[in-house]
């Protein structure tokens, strides 16, 4: 799948739950010549080799090609029901310049360009996702993939249109919950039925759309369930250098007598073929409604996500507040608190949504089109030791963005808008690491591009007004943040396009990183904030070239970013309730790196296309002073083979991924690992090719791999050989 970079449309209709339904209309890639003649023109164009429709539904809307979205690429179809998983880091750590934390498998977070957490925003639909896992790698996102009809990963400077969290990139969901087309047909189902071998899968997922005649009302009705075990593993669970620590402590405690402490050190270093308290069960249901009326929509839908999650321990570290409580509080009963802090620890999460669409044509005026989204999120996330809880997050939290869309007014296109964002969290019990919290921003935001000749100048700006402040530490901060970006681009023949991005960013510090103060065992760390943090500064620089020779699609784009008081945590060296502390401290930082795929189809007879797919990412990061920035991912390389007819789609691909040494004081090396995997995609109804079965062999050779980005990579590694039985309906 090649980065789709071009038009930045607006969804007029959608495409089916899953599955992508012959009678949608969308807006598709089209060379630059093309689209300056006819920039509104519509058309259906189906790739046999990779399935996929091109299309780019962001909300910063307006622009006809605006290339400071460098880096765009959109999964769906085929794409995305052959890399499903049940969280959103998983389900695109496939795609050039992206990982994943992969803490558990119930918990991973994308992470674009080697940034994560308060530097990547996660949206559905263009709203955040307003849930806690920007606060810790343990904390699941909120949205069911399974839910997703395509999902979008956004990179460049223009992201930064969505918010400050964005300054590395933002994954953007598109969903169905409020339907944005009226079927043709009187009751429209989507479906997809999972299963898999490496974690005992089973999921299943539905969608119902169902007009009320000729009012133009549509109600859609979705739902979705999964349910895993244990991930099961090649080898043993823990790293080398981590068993050989874990055996010469038990050597250790058995020569002092500590046989049974001997004896558990021992079980957990040879602890293999699966990995404990990874087990996951999710659930969700969603309902909405839509007032079509020609190119205007109006709509809302509520939802529940529902899921429980296994936490691995780190073995041999014990979770250490339930130390502390034995021994502190109870006094005589420190080895009864011993007992409880090795329970197995599990999270429970809970989250109901309200969303609201307002997407209104208006006219031939110097505005065309106003779009209004509303987000509205309480969320409450339950950590539990064996059967008791420890520790309650919930948060309550709003989201609305909108923008009015220019029409084209000769060589000048654009947009303009304005979001509001307000937080509360709270957190009660023995990992309420952070104080409660109010965040609350405000924004405007612009962009504009001039130009329908070979050369075109964009540009976009950002202005933020963000408080944060929390009542029982008696603390209120304010930042106010301005972010812009220019990019200069040329179009060439042959959809040849080249350009380059300049941009100044800003963000300011996340409540997490002004208020943490306490044990968090997820990380195995005491972390510390600072409440005097000031804004974090960058300056981005960007060139990139894609386009078309021959039978051959290409895309590179090369980037760095200079940071000023980067914000990034840091061992102390002491100690505090057994664990290492951690401050939140700031300084200069440097991103450098490279991103690069290649499409070739060196055979088309009309019956059947064979082709290869190459990809290579590689990013760099160290502070000024010279140290590593940690968990950043190492040199990364992809190739597939691929072969398509009108009903069977033929892939085997391998990916290479470089063992990781440039790390910080705190981390441990990882080794490189090689991954093959096979699939295979049958549609054996002609005149419905969103009916698709399909059957897939991942890591076929067993082979143990470590992803450098997880937080857990020296106890839980990725999954081993994995079998995967799938089928997607749509009618």
């Amino acid at each position: 799948m090649l980065y789709h970079h071009h038009r930045i449309a607006l969804l007029l209709s959608s495409v089916a739950f899953v599955g992508t339904t012959p009678a949608v209309a969308q807006t598709t890639q089209q060379p630059p010549e093309t689209e300056a003649a006819d920039p509104d023109r519509t058309d259906d164009v189906h790739d046999r080799r990779r399935d996929t429709q091109n299309v780019i539904i962001v909300s910063a809307q307006g622009l006809r090609q605006f290339d400071l979205l460098a880096g765009t690429s959109v999964v769906e179809d085929v794409e995305l029901q052959r890399n499903l998983d049940g969280q959103l880091g998983e389900v695109l750590a496939h795609l050039p310049g992206v990982s994943a934390t992969g803490f558990s498998p119930g918990a991973s977070r994308p992470v674009l360009r080697g940034f994560s957490g308060e530097r990547v925003k996660v949206l559905v639909d263009g709203v955040g996702a307003i849930d806690v896992s920007n606060t810790s790698d343990d904390h699941a996102v909120s949205i069911d993939p399974l839910n997703a009809e395509s999902i979008e990963v956004l990179r460049g400077p223009a992201v930064l249109l969505f918010g400050s969290q964005a300054i590395g990139g933002a994954v953007n969901v598109i969903d169905k919950r409020i339907p944005r087309r009226i079927p043709d047909e009187p009751v429209h189902v989507d479906a997809l039925v999972r299963a898999d071998t490496a974690t005992d899968l089973r999921e299943a997922g539905a969608s119902v759309d169902v007009p009320f005649g000729q009012t133009g009302l549509v109600a859609h009705f979705g739902g979705s369930w999964r349910e895993t075990g244990d991930l099961e593993i090649p080898g043993f669970s823990i790293a080398p250098a981590l068993r050989a620590e874990l055996l010469e402590e038990a050597a250790e405690e058995e020569a002092e007598g500590e046989f049974e402490e001997a004896d558990e050190l021992r079980k957990a270093a040879d602890q293999r073929g699966f990995v404990p308290n990874t087990a996951s069960e999710t659930w969700s249901a969603n309902v909405g409604l839509a007032f079509i009326d020609g190119e205007s929509t109006l709509g809302a839908s509520f939802g529940i996500y529902d899921t429980a999650y296994g936490i691995p321990g780190r073995p041999g570290a014990g979770h250490h507040h339930g130390e502390e409580e034995g021994g502190e509080e109870e006094g005589g009963e420190e080895e009864e608190g011993e007992e409880e802090g090795e329970e197995r620890v599990s999270i429970g999460l809970r989250q109901y949504r309200a969303d609201l669409l307002a997407d209104l044509a208006l006219g031939d005026g110097f505005f065309e089109r106003m779009k209004l989204r509303v987000g509205y999120s309480d969320y409450t996330h339950t950590e539990f030791e064996g059967d008791e809880v420890g520790t309650v997050f919930d948060v309550g939290g709003v989201e609305a963005r909108l923008e009015i869309v220019q029409n084209t007014q000769g060589r000048w296109r654009g947009s303009m808008g304005a979001q509001y964002y307000a937080r509360d969290f709270d957190a009660e019990g023995a990992e309420a690491y952070v104080a409660p919290n109010r965040t609350e921003q405000y924004a405007l935001f612009a962009l504009q591009e001039y130009g329908n000749g070979p050369l075109q100048l964009e540009g976009s700006a950002r202005f933020e007004t963000t408080s944060v402040d929390s009542v029982p530490l008696g603390i209120e901060r304010g930042f106010d943040t301005l972010s812009g970006a220019v990019g200069l681009a040329y179009d060439g023949p042959e959809a040849f396009r080249a350009g380059v991005n300049v941009s100044r960013v800003a963000r300011a510090p996340s409540a997490e990183e002004l208020f943490s103060n306490g044990p968090h065992i997820a990380t195995q760390a005491f972390e510390i904030g600072d409440p005097d943090l000031v804004t974090e500064r960058a300056w981005g620089g960007e060139i990139y070239a894609r386009g078309r020779l021959g039978r051959a699609e290409f895309s590179v784009a090369a980037y760095r970013s200079w940071f000023d008081n980067y914000i990034y945590l840091s061992e102390t060296g002491f100690e505090e309730d057994d664990l290492p502390v951690f401050e939140y401290l700031q300084q200069d930082a440097t991103y450098t790196g490279v991103e690069a795929e290649l499409d070739y189809t060196f055979f088309d007879d009309g019956d059947w296309s064979f082709g290869t797919e190459l990809t290579a990412e590689y990013v760099r990061a160290k502070l000024d002073d010279g140290s590593n920035v940690p968990r950043i991912p190492p040199l990364g390389l992809s190739g597939a083979l691929e072969a398509s007819s009108e009903a069977i789609d033929l892939r085997a691909e391998v990916e290479w991924y470089d063992g990781q040494d440039d790390v910080a004081a705190f981390e441990t090396p990882t080794d490189g690992y090689t991954f093959v995997n096979a699939s295979i995609a049958w549609r054996p109804l002609r005149a419905n090719p969103a009916v698709s079965l399909m059957l897939q062999a991942d890591n076929i050779f067993d082979v143990t791999g470590r992803r450098h980005t997880s937080f857990t990579k020296d106890f839980v590694p990725l999954a081993g050989r994995n079998i995967t039985a799938s089928v997607r309906l749509s009618f």
